[in-house]
């Protein structure tokens, strides 16, 4: 029988600026070759500087009217330093588009779990990179040759309930592309590919909740072809995209 864990990891301190994931993660856990290690992104975010202070924002005239009288315009302002673009706005909700492709509320912008009061937590500037880095210290450091994923957690158009999503990715492909291959009455599949990267954000993120503290998972025995991988893989294609 083939079993797949995922298994929290539990006792990490409060990750801080210049944090080193990779041994942090070591000290808690012996890694394996082929091991699959789940970060969340507020840690990844957190350990790289990402945040920004709110008294540090000058909200813009947009700023001001999106917030109205419902939300500080400076953190409104934040989102939109964050957006490329915007993508609808019902007062003082806001779905962006991130420099990276990813549409979501806020454009990530988040404030749960921030370092401190009146600190914001943004998105990695290249999660893709973020992941190869912790990947090769992991290597480096280790001698176990590991993925890596980062995630954050989106809500999903027509769904109910807020899922994580792979953000950033080294190790693996982000797609396993299943086409060619039979399904079980030898039909040969034709446009079959699986978004492996999302299905392991969304096991490891059941156990990686806010107000657990549980900024990381490990998934083993999950197997997959070794490779370069991006989450800008799972983004698709504006000229395949039918709802845009």
């Amino acid at each position: 029988m083939r079993e797949i864990r995922v298994i929290a990891v539990e006792g990490l301190p409060e990750i801080r600026e210049g944090d080193d994931l990779a041994e942090l993660i070591a000290a808690k856990l012996d890694l394996e070759d082929g091991d699959v290690v789940v970060f969340a992104q507020k840690a990844v975010s957190k350990a790289e500087g990402r945040v920004v202070r709110l008294e540090d924002l000058e909200p813009s005239e947009r700023a001001r009217e999106i917030a109205g009288d419902d939300l500080d315009p400076r953190r409104i302002e934040a989102i939109l330093q964050e957006a490329k673009r915007v993508v609808r706005v019902r007062k003082p909700l806001v779905i962006a588009e991130t420099r990276h492709g990813f549409i979501c509320a806020s454009a990530g912008v988040d404030s749960s779990n921030a370092p401190e009061p009146g600190m914001l937590v943004l998105l990695p500037l290249d999660p893709d990179a973020s992941a190869r880095r912790i990947a090769q210290a992991a290597h480096q450091r280790y001698g176990c040759r590991v993925a890596i994923i980062i995630t954050d957690t989106f809500g999903r158009p027509w769904r109910q309930g807020l899922v994580d999503f792979a953000l950033g990715v080294a190790g693996m492909p982000a797609l396993l592309d299943l086409r060619g291959s039979s399904d079980l009455d030898g039909r040969t599949l034709k446009h079959t590919v699986a978004a492996q990267a999302d299905a392991l954000a969304a096991a490891a993120g059941l156990l990686m909740r806010k107000g657990d503290a549980i900024p990381a998972a490990l998934v083993r025995g999950y197997g997959f072809a070794r490779g370069s991988g991006s989450g800008t893989e799972l983004l698709r294609e504006k000229q395949f995209d039918l709802f845009r």
